[in-house]
């Protein structure tokens, strides 16, 4: 496939995959959005009103977050 090379171990088996990355860049953020999800899977849930505390409130606008 075009844009996809394979690295082989000593015995020939595919051990990692280089993605050129011009070429199959959005379906690589895809692929790796789906491994971060299932990475994830286990983790514990957070409550939307306890991280919500967390959150610290601010009240001013940094100046240099401007454009």
């Amino acid at each position: 496939m075009k844009g996809i090379q394979f690295l082989l171990n000593d015995s020939g088996e595919k051990t990692s995959v280089l993605i050129d990355l011009e070429q199959w860049g959005e379906l690589w953020e895809d692929f790796y959005d789906v491994i971060v999800s299932q990475s994830r899977q286990n983790e514990a849930e957070i409550d939307w009103a306890a991280l919500e505390a967390e959150i610290p409130q601010t009240t001013q606008v940094d100046k240099n977050v401007r454009g």
